[in-house]
């Protein structure tokens, strides 16, 4: 899921707005190239909006499902997951690609990309842009909350149970800190499925409204439609980083790993500074 969100930071952020915005009529804004970053871009969160349900649909079968528990939260498993999910994601989104046109063309050099008339007026292409929707979000948020549900009623049944138990061995007025973890996971497991549609709802009715109307904005910085719809992908590509925020950084051994990937360089400076000052100190005595 980092990766994803990653690769989604830099195709579009970067490689896309930044660069039309401080770095207007480079090599990024040819045709061809800024026809294929938009390419990555969709493929990118189609990618990392699936592997959020891939995630959770693994968490599920952890704590839901013991049988399946074995055989499905493998290494081996998930790495057919996860090639699966990023086949399928650029696959998805490879028609993208053929959508735009370019805006200018000067000396022969094809510039800027611009939607095809084509695909306003394509009864098939609108078909392509509501299935791409429903597929993304609709469909993994259906599943998201799906799966957090069923985890979340799981976690109480079992937590009423543990409950029942500790107070007839301990009393009431000692704390089970199982009890206290339990209920973080019910929090956390229901704020990705609030921040996921809270996020991607500006996206969506906003794509919806332009299908049906059919409104061309004027791309000014005062502009409403222009203004919503920077603030719409703004959060969608917002909810690409919240997820992986929510599910891994509240994990103990991510955190772990974290700081010992931090700690690493430092740890190489400080061997190299003190191998430097062994060396001197041996030329010294010689």
């Amino acid at each position: 899921m980092a990766v994803a969100d990653f690769l989604v930071v830099i195709a579009d952020p970067i490689l896309n707005r930044i660069n039309a915005l401080h770095l207007p009529w480079s090599f990024l804004d040819m045709t061809p190239v800024c026809t294929l970053l938009i390419f990555l871009s969709n493929a990118a969160t189609m990618v990392s909006v699936w592997f959020t349900v891939a995630f959770t649909f693994d968490r599920f079968v952890a704590i839901c499902c013991e049988n399946l528990k074995t055989k499905y939260c493998t290494e081996k498993t998930t790495a057919v997951v996860l090639g699966t999910v990023s086949v399928l994601g650029c696959l998805e989104s490879l028609p993208w690609y053929f959508t735009l046109k370019p805006r200018y063309v000067i000396d022969n050099v094809p510039w800027f990309c611009e939607i095809k008339q084509s695909f306003r007026e394509s009864t098939a292409w609108a078909a392509f842009e509501m299935f791409h929707l429903i597929l993304t979000p609709f469909i993994p948020f259906c599943l998201i909350l799906l799966f957090n549900v069923l985890t979340v009623r799981r976690i109480l049944v079992s937590s009423r149970v543990r409950r029942g138990l500790w107070i007839r061995s301990n009393g009431e007025n000692h704390k089970d800190e199982e009890m206290g973890n339990r209920k973080k996971s019910i929090i956390l497991l229901f704020s990705v499925s609030v921040s996921f549609i809270l996020l991607w709802v500006t996206q969506v009715i906003f794509y919806i409204y332009l299908r049906i109307t059919d409104i061309q904005f004027h791309y000014s910085y005062t502009d409403p439609g222009y203004i919503t719809e920077h603030t719409a992908k703004m959060l969608q590509l917002l909810s690409s980083c919240t997820n992986t925020c929510i599910y891994v950084l509240t994990q103990t051994k991510f955190r772990e790993e974290l700081k010992n990937a931090v700690k690493y360089p430092l740890n190489l400076i400080v061997q190299l500074v003190k191998s430097q000052e062994e060396l001197k100190g041996f030329k010294h005595w010689n």
